[in-house]
């Protein structure tokens, strides 16, 4: 199987303009799509561990259980985005456009979250161990842990965060 390159992602890009991108499954690990269009993009199930996608725009995309471990996706637009079951450890998601997505059991162990922005995304059951959220927006969002809700409240800062 022949591995696919930047250049054919933007072929791709050029040919779906009314439909979005159909990349459903495809390995995109540790390429560079840093700045492309993806809005309403089908990368479900895709691979795009270690991916660049800095300042990308992933609008109401559909990643439901892609591999996003490891990328970098700083400064990119993922409003309603479908993170459903995503993996996303150790990624790097600083300044993130995150409103109203869905982060339902994703994986967000280790992720960098600073400066991004969770205003009604849901985090219903989402793994965030050890995620950093310093300057975060996250008063918006759903089903945050008990333990991160309370702080926000003025409880106590959860050992597992920062």
């Amino acid at each position: 199987m022949a591995e696919i390159t930047r250049a054919d992602v933007i072929r791709l890009i050029a040919s779906s303009v009314n439909k979005g991108t159909i990349l459903r499954g495809v390995d995109l690990s540790e390429l560079d799509l840093s700045r492309l269009f993806l809005a309403e993009a089908n990368l479900e199930l895709a691979n795009l561990s270690a991916a660049n996608l800095r300042h990308a725009d992933l609008t109401k995309a559909d990643l439901a259980r892609s591999n996003l471990s490891y990328a970098d996706l700083s400064d990119s637009v993922m409003i309603r985005a479908n993170l459903y079951e995503a993996k996303l450890v150790a990624a790097n998601l600083r300044g993130v456009d995150l409103r109203e997505a869905d982060l339902r059991l994703a994986d967000l162990r280790e992720a960098n979250l600073r400066s991004a922005d969770l205003t009604g995304a849901n985090l219903w059951h989402a793994d965030m161990h050890g995620a950093q959220l310093t300057y975060a927006d996250i008063e918006g969002a759903k089903g945050l842990p008990l333990d991160i809700q309370k702080w926000l409240e003025g409880g106590p800062k959860p050992e597992h965060l920062f």
